[in-house]
């Protein structure tokens, strides 16, 4: 098994999941069922988490079938470009839904534009999925490919990366961003971490929980640039075991901050320590986001792909 199985395997996980995401989402405000509406945007927030490797391992897939006769480059590209606007979109979806449940928890009702925009993002990502599975399929089937035949089209660079290349200013701006972003991310998690572990205890860390918004911000500039360095050369990524560290260790890390977001811990007065469920929880997230700087860092220097 190589990544262009895993390819196969986990592509159908965005295209089916955010249908149901969306199906459960639209009953549950139909319905007017909070539970059924929490299980939604959990259900699509996990979706939009598992778009990660299902992008990913699309650019190993290419590697492994760019050598065929049968396979149009052109329809590639076009299918990277749609792909990765189909991801943009998932991770908007998934970012509203994690701030709905935080909201659900801290307000206990999301705020009524968050619902909109995530009824608005998932059926603007459903529509996408749809056209990107679609010519994903016609890149080796040309029973389904429109009347002209552009099989032997030269080129693969998505319209990003070629411009990514093109112009040398991009790639130093988002190395600066992508340095703020994770300041910004460690910066609060590290912060709350440490609070659990019983540091800074006259600290309330129900005043410590508003910083979390913050956390995700800088997420989100990281996943920004990180996927901008990848779109590039993603040659010098799907070929470093490095990267695959990495990704593994921030998917785990997400997963780690996603518990802490909804643990009880946070009701606990200043002078009161943690639980041993958190604590273990608090000391496992500094040891992932530890790993995913270590790897991110070791990119150059593991693997020989750069």
């Amino acid at each position: 098994m190589n990544l262009a199985h895993l390819h196969l395997l986990l592509n159908h996980f965005p295209s089916v999941g955010t249908v149901i995401g969306l199906g459960l989402f639209v009953g549950a405000l139909v319905t007017k069922n909070d539970g059924l509406e929490r299980t939604s945007m959990l259900v699509l927030l996990l979706i939009a988490v598992s778009a990660l490797p299902v992008y990913f391992s699309g650019n190993a897939a290419l590697e492994a079938i760019q050598s065929r006769p049968d396979v149009s480059k052109q329809f590639v590209a076009r299918h990277q470009d749609v792909a990765l606007l189909a991801l943009a979109l998932m991770g908007i979806t998934g970012a509203l839904a994690w701030l709905g449940l935080w909201q659900f928890r801290r307000n206990a009702r999301p705020a009524i534009w968050n619902v909109y925009g995530i009824l608005l993002f998932s059926l603007l990502t459903v529509a996408l999925m749809t056209v990107t599975a679609t010519m994903g399929g016609e890149i080796r089937h040309d029973e389904i490919r429109p009347a002209q035949d552009v099989s032997q089209a030269e080129g693969t660079v998505s319209a990003m990366g070629a411009y990514v290349l093109a112009h040398g200013w991009v790639w130093p701006t988002c190395e600066t961003l992508h340095f703020m972003g994770l300041c910004l991310l460690l910066g609060t998690v590290l912060t709350v971490d440490l609070r659990m572990l019983g540091i800074m205890k006259s600290v309330p860390l129900a005043d410590l929980r508003g910083l979390i918004p913050w956390a995700l911000a800088g997420f989100s500039i990281n996943l920004v640039t990180g996927m901008v360095f990848f779109i590039a050369t993603p040659t010098q990524y799907t070929q470093n075991i490095a990267f695959y560290w990495k990704i593994v260790f921030m998917l785990l890390a997400g997963v780690n901050v996603l518990y802490l977001t909804f643990d009880e811990s946070w009701a606990l007065p200043e002078g009161v320590d943690s639980p041993l469920t958190a604590k273990i929880i608090a000391g496992a997230g500094i040891f992932l986001w530890l790993g995913v700087i270590f790897f991110g860092r070791m990119l150059p220097f593991i693997g020989n792909s750069f």
